[in-house]
């Protein structure tokens, strides 16, 4: 069996996060057996596939920050899944020392 994609063992990492829990692009990377490369978090994500049930919503800055832009539909669309999870959002925020996985 071949070795997973770096994309995929982010994917993996992800599925992990649990449900109500934030993690950020950092930690993803860290988990993930990448180090520091917390940029391409973000690129990984934005690769899945459709139909995917990665929780891509719960991943998050490191400072609790969303990134996608305020008002954008992704941005909307993050906050509102968080908040289906009991995940409590405030000016597109979350507590990291609350929610943090």
């Amino acid at each position: 069996m071949s070795e997973p994609t770096k994309d995929q063992k982010i994917w993996q990492v992800v599925l992990a996060v649990p449900k109500g829990r934030v993690v950020s692009y950092g930690q993803v990377a860290e988990m993930a057996g990448l180090g520091r490369q917390a940029r391409y978090i973000g690129k990984a994500l934005g690769k899945l596939p459709e139909g995917h049930v990665v929780p891509w919503y719960r991943v998050i800055r490191s400072n609790g920050q969303i990134a996608f832009p305020v008002g954008s539909e992704k941005f909307e669309e993050q906050v509102s899944r968080l908040e289906a999870e009991g995940v409590e959002v405030v000016d597109g925020r979350v507590s990291m020392s609350r929610f943090r996985w």
